[in-house]
């Protein structure tokens, strides 16, 4: 038994060997550049950087079926074709050109090799759904806001006592004490209110029920023409108290804010016509800005508005556009807008100039791609959209609105999509000479000159048959080009590169 196992052990590896041996006298159908699959040899060869061609195998070849090649062209020019593989005047090798690859992309699509896109320095961009508005640059001048602005005048005639706020620009609060007045209306509305007040005291226990409301109904009109002729609370209810007449009373400020004016001094007889006070609240200012004709059907009540001033560098001021004024300037010819900003910190000084942004017609979730992508040659603006590598597909696109180097696709380009950014007009020179060739071939084929003459035409295009102009080639430089068409001899016809206007 141990010497059938060792015999049927021996028996196996031979036959493994053999096989292996088998295996490796495998034959290659031919040799492919490594640098260029499209160019093959027959046999093992090297390219021109000492690089040996690579085996292709019989199971490696898992091409379904071979494609047809309409022609060869020129790869720095794309206008010179040829029937039969050549080199153009610095040794390179013609590209062919495929029947499958013209049917199935768009007319105009562009094929570059990466090396020349990187040489003529393309860049692209990544189209990107975002919000986008037209800004619209003016001038702004910082105001007060008038809604917050107060004018003080006494409703009495009098002379000022003592003044405590004197200075202009000094801030107040709401309910302050500005300064005192001696009225003898006062004095007297003070007199006629004690007395509504005794005689209500000695009239509440009457059993008349009129006589005690009569009694209370002058006590109360008698207060409130106190109240009417602005006498404070805080004084009417120390009047009740002590029951002693003041000389002089103050007058409070009506709101919170800065005093930017002073109508009065100590000493001073003032009447109702004299104005006190001119205050004015600057937690929030005005800032109007100057419109341009043409650009007013953009702008609208509620955009969103940016302002910075050359005082407070570094800072952008955000607001509103509150008001569009309804006539325009007859000097500039410009229409004045109202603008809203918020001024708690004080930064905003009116009369100050700025500089305003105004964000008009704002979009969300727009497709936004760089405005430098797209060619407006023509009657319709066009970009090219990078399907592959160094593939490049023309398409007519609906622009929106422009601002700050970005434009709106409405439609034509998803988001996410690839454009070109640069040198696009290179590639826009190829592509329309590329669509000139289609078209071309579209109306030789659809003239009904016959089958081979498509044909002929086909393997030809873009051939200024006028000029008439062949290179001729030997049979010994056809068969260096001929790894596509193997164990097939080519016949020594005076076929070769036909240069096109």
């Amino acid at each position: 038994m141990l010497t059938i196992g060792l015999g049927a052990g021996y028996w196996l590896s031979g036959g493994n060997s053999t096989n292996a041996v088998v295996s490796d006298e495998k034959k290659p159908l031919f040799y492919r550049n490594p640098m260029n699959p499209s160019v093959t040899s027959p046999v093992p060869a090297k390219d021109s950087m000492g690089m040996d061609y690579v085996p292709v195998y019989a199971e490696e070849d898992t091409k379904p079926a071979e494609r047809e090649i309409l022609f060869y062209r020129n790869p720095m020019n794309p206008s010179v074709t040829s029937p039969v593989p050549a080199k153009d005047s610095m040794g390179m090798d013609y590209v062919p050109v495929y029947a499958d690859d013209e049917s199935s992309e768009v007319v105009g699509t562009v094929k570059i090799d990466p090396v020349i896109v990187q040489n003529i320095g393309v860049r692209t961009a990544k189209a990107q759904q975002t919000a986008i508005s037209r800004t619209i640059r003016a001038v702004g001048r910082v105001d007060f806001d008038e809604e917050r602005m107060a004018r003080l005048h006494p409703k009495i005639e009098g002379w000022i006592e003592d003044i405590r706020v004197d200075k202009t620009g000094q801030n107040v609060a709401d309910d302050e004490v500005l300064l005192s007045i001696y009225s003898p209306k006062l004095v007297s509305a003070q007199q006629e209110y004690l007395l509504a007040l005794n005689n209500l005291k000695a009239l509440e226990k009457s059993p008349f029920e009129e006589i005690k409301q009569g009694a209370r109904d002058l006590a109360r009109n008698s207060r409130e023409r106190l109240l009417l002729l602005d006498v404070p609370e805080h004084q009417i209810r120390e009047l009740e108290q002590t029951r002693k007449i003041k000389k002089s009373l103050h007058i409070h400020s009506p709101v919170a804010g800065t005093v930017i004016r002073i109508g009065s001094r100590q000493g001073q007889y003032v009447t109702p016509k004299t104005e006190l006070y001119m205050m004015v609240d600057l937690s929030q200012v005005w800032v109007y800005a100057d419109v341009y004709e043409y650009e007013l059907p953009w702008v609208k009540i509620g955009d969103e508005v940016e302002m910075t001033l050359a005082s407070v560098p570094g800072k952008t001021f955000s607001g509103s556009l509150e008001y569009i004024y309804p006539y325009a300037e007859s000097k500039t010819r410009t229409t004045k807008v109202r603008l809203v900003f918020d001024n708690r910190e004080l930064l905003l000084r009116p009369d100050m100039f700025a500089e305003v942004s105004i964000k008009s017609d704002k979009q969300n979730n727009a497709v936004v791609i760089p405005a430098e992508a797209v060619i407006r040659s023509g009657g319709r603006p066009q970009v090219f959209v990078v399907r592959a590598p160094g593939k490049f597909e023309p398409r007519f696109v609906k622009l929106g609105v422009e601002s700050s180097g970005e434009v709106a696709v409405l439609d034509g380009i998803s988001a996410g999509e690839e454009v070109v950014t640069s040198a696009q007009f290179l590639v826009d020179s190829e592509s329309k000479l590329r669509e000139a060739t289609a078209k071309m071939m579209e109306g030789l084929q659809d003239s009904g000159e016959g089958e081979d003459d498509a044909k002929n035409m086909k393997g030809h295009s873009g051939m200024n048959h006028s000029d008439e102009t062949m290179i001729e080639h030997t049979p010994e430089d056809a068969e260096v080009h001929s790894g596509h068409n193997m164990g097939q001899e080519m016949k020594p016809s005076k076929q070769g590169a036909h240069e096109h206007d």
